[in-house]
């Protein structure tokens, strides 16, 4: 399989990235970008390295489960290194790469706009939620 950011058609002749195909490997990028537990460990790796009980205390509802499952497919996605420290009980610390570093900066501007935000957008669903009942829809 070819491993280029540009897709090959069956003839053979090559595409630029497209994201609205089912098929361009950009999608999975997306997907990491969209998921809101990679966004907020990016974030706070952006600070500094921190051990995996410390991400789970920072980030309020993320779960132990879900901080490993994440954390793996950063790792695996090149964004973050996973360093085990010889310590009894072992310990582990994540630090951001520069590649991480590079799409954790590019998402703050997400976060910012989600606290700047989120008061109109709440105004916005309870007004949808009240013509909606008002419908009986």
């Amino acid at each position: 399989m070819r491993s280029s950011h540009l897709s090959e058609t069956t003839s053979g002749s090559v595409l630029p990235p497209n994201p609205y195909s089912a098929l361009c490997p950009t999608r999975m990028v997306l997907d990491r970008i969209a998921d809101k537990w990679a966004v907020l460990i990016l974030g706070l790796l952006d600070g500094g390295p921190q051990r995996f009980n410390q991400l789970r205390r920072e980030i309020g509802g993320l779960s132990q489960k879900m901080a490993s499952h994440t954390l793996k497919s950063l790792e695996r996605d090149g964004l973050v290194t996973r360093t085990a420290i010889a310590t009894v009980p072992v310990t582990v610390e994540y630090a951001i790469t520069p590649l991480g570093r590079t799409l954790a900066q590019a998402v703050d501007s997400l976060r910012l706009w989600a606290e700047n935000n989120f008061d109109a957008v709440l105004t916005a669903q309870q007004s949808y939620d009240q013509r909606s009942n008002e419908l009986g829809a």
